[in-house]
């Protein structure tokens, strides 16, 4: 013992097992602290009684001796810190020239096992930057793998692991596989041993029983859960194209058969399952389904998601049916059923479809567009945003076309409740940028906007100044004071609460206008005496389907009436402006979310009167000042 501890324990100020702790810590030795972490001991000062160590984030770190013994770690010199503090360069090279021998020194010094995040610790700052680590890592995992050493879990949270002697990473995979209890889990250890496939060297010994188990979970879980059904049938077919001898145990268990038997439920399974995959399956329809394949993909192509409306086309190119593909496109166009997905593909894609890109497809767009606000009002598609966001798109659907169509272009446009004035005269902007002579559109629309007046309802047109009055003298008020409150809390470039409190501010500021707009341009009326003798605003209309002999029932009353659920729908809706002026009798062309059809106006009734007119005129609407 050394002399001055010893007479440090005589004296009651240690204890001799801090002592025998504290000899391991003499000057020059490395230890660990939970809270400072890796350092250095510099010196002991027994007269102070203090050990003084150099940590990484703080030099010459004082403390109590008792202290130190309880809490510090003596790091042995082969330890993998010791090393990196003894010798960077050399560490740095063996990074660089052997990752494998890098990764045992680290695993041996975190007893057998870390996590990819322990391990980016111990190597960012010193021998990694933070770039130059992510590119060594990636190399380095494949290198780790096949030196078959090391346990590489998929998930980045679970921790790798030394390998216990004369266990191989094909064994270990195995045993996973067969640990596995949910047909997930299955997959997912299948799919391990795919990408490792050439770890086995008796595929036949060591995979034909993971074949039996697959074939057996695929045919269990078909019915329930058909996605894991066809990842399983997936996962086998590469197991049997890379390993030719392995064998089916289960003749007619194809993904052919099973593409069939689930053609049906194809729309809900495929988008469960990952792309590649679901690439897959679509690339082997035409074998599975026959002559009826294309039927049943242009089906897929339009009632599904846009990464199957992206990969359907390539399947009808690779089975040389472009013009059948383009045929379709060309009736759902016309139409106007081609859906937003659809719609947001062809525009991404028009450089292979120029055929297609021409004023009708602005139609079917706004009636996509319809469709939607009607389903989900007030949300902003990828539909939308693409129109608004894509400014060469109109010189492409414009560039080749006659005036007249560009004119109905913009008439439609100007009808059309879709857009704020300020967007709507942005995207007529972009047809008269095509056709110069146009631009007298727009000036004679700004000056009809301001005199012509907006139907509504007294009731829909009490409840807009009932808005705005709340919105003026209640909602701005108190934003402005949030702001004022915000302000106060100073560094407004990091201040959240100023900077929402301004955002909602803008928000509030652009309704304001839009209803002061709206009130002054609105003529409020009970839709009493409504024109019966043909379709008008006021009245409800009865329309059959010719092809399906469906009736329905719409009531078209103001601009700010509407009840989906009880088909009450505004004047300037697309329906509402189709059926406008017809009489009992007569045909009228159609779009509906079922797609467009032509129906006959079976009969005109008057709707309802609505609450009468108040006692008192709404006074013109006067700016507001925020």
């Amino acid at each position: 013992m050394d002399p001055e501890l010893e007479k440090l324990v005589e004296s009651g100020r240690l204890t001799t097992k801090a002592v025998a702790q504290l000899e391991q810590l003499k000057p020059g030795t490395f230890c660990q602290h939970k809270s400072w972490g890796f350092g250095r001991v510099a010196q002991w000062n027994l007269l102070l009684n203090q050990i003084v160590i150099d940590f990484a984030a703080k030099k010459s770190h004082a403390m109590q001796l008792e202290y130190a013994a309880e809490n510090l770690v003596v790091i042995p010199p082969q330890h993998f810190l010791a090393r990196k503090a003894n010798d960077l360069a050399g560490i740095k090279k063996l990074a660089v020239e052997d990752p494998v021998a890098i990764m045992r020194d680290i695993l041996e010094s975190l007893d057998g096992q870390a996590t990819v995040q322990q391990i980016s610790d111990w190597l960012i700052g010193d021998v990694f930057t933070e770039a130059e680590w992510k590119r060594w890592w990636e190399s380095a995992k494949k290198r780790l793998k096949s030196s078959g050493e090391f346990s590489i879990p998929a998930k980045k949270t679970e921790s790798i692991r030394t390998r216990g002697e004369g266990v191989s990473q094909a064994e270990e995979l195995i045993v996973s596989f067969n640990h596995a209890r949910q047909p997930k889990q299955q997959v997912a250890a299948l799919e391990q041993i795919i990408k490792t496939h050439e770890q086995f060297k008796e595929p036949e010994k060591q995979l034909q029983p993971i074949i039996t188990t697959i074939e057996n979970v695929a045919t269990r879980n078909q019915k329930l859960h058909p996605e894991l059904a066809f990842e399983l049938l997936l996962g086998r077919d590469d197991l049997l194209e890379r390993f030719p001898k392995l064998k089916t145990t289960h003749i007619g268990l194809t993904l052919a058969k099973l593409i069939v038997d689930e053609e049906r439920r194809l729309i809900s399974i495929l988008p469960k399952l990952p792309a590649a995959k679901e690439k897959k399956i679509l690339q082997a329809l035409p074998a599975a389904l026959g002559d009826r394949w294309s039927e049943r993909a242009l089906q897929l192509m339009q009632a599904t998601h846009g990464r199957m409306v992206a990969q359907i086309p390539h399947v009808f190119r690779d089975a040389g049916q472009h013009a059948q593909l383009q045929e379709m496109l060309e009736r759902s166009l016309r139409e106007h059923s081609a859906t937003s997905e659809m719609l947001v593909w062809l525009c991404a894609e028009r450089e292979d479809w120029r055929k297609l890109i021409n004023p009708e497809l602005l139609a079917a767009i706004l009636s996509a567009l319809e469709r939607e606000q009607h389903s989900a009002p007030g949300r902003a598609s990828k539909l939308q945003r693409l129109l608004m966001d894509d400014r060469q798109l109109f010189q492409d659907m414009f560039g080749n076309s006659d005036v007249g169509l560009a004119r109905d272009a913009m008439r439609r446009l100007q009808l059309s409740p879709l857009f704020d004035e300020l967007t709507k005269r942005s995207l007529l902007a972009r047809i008269v940028k095509v056709f110069p002579d146009l631009e007298s559109m727009i000036a004679g629309a700004q000056t009809h906007e301001k005199a012509a007046q907006l139907v509504v309802s007294w009731s829909s047109l009490e409840r807009r100044k009932a808005e705005y009055e709340e919105l003026v003298k209640k909602k701005i008020p108190e934003n402005t004071k949030e702001i004022s409150v915000a302000r106060s809390y100073g560094d407004l470039s990091e201040n959240f609460e100023y900077k929402a409190a301004k955002q909602m501010q803008a928000v509030l500021v652009r309704r304001r206008s839009e209803l002061e707009r709206d009130l002054q341009n609105a003529r409020g009326t009970a839709f009493e005496n409504a024109d019966t003798s043909r379709v008008s605003i006021g009245t409800v209309v009865t329309v059959r389907d010719k092809s399906s002999k469906k009736q329905e029932t719409y009531t078209i009353l103001g601009a700010w009436d509407g009840n989906p659920e009880r088909n009450i729908i505004s004047y300037q809706t697309a329906i509402g402006q189709a059926l406008l002026g017809h009489k009992a009798g007569e045909i009228v062309t159609l779009n509906t979310d079922q797609g467009t059809g032509e129906s006959e106006v079976i009969s005109i009734e008057a709707a309802p009167v609505d609450q009468p007119a108040p006692d008192q005129t709404f006074a013109e609407v006067a700016p507001a000042s925020v």
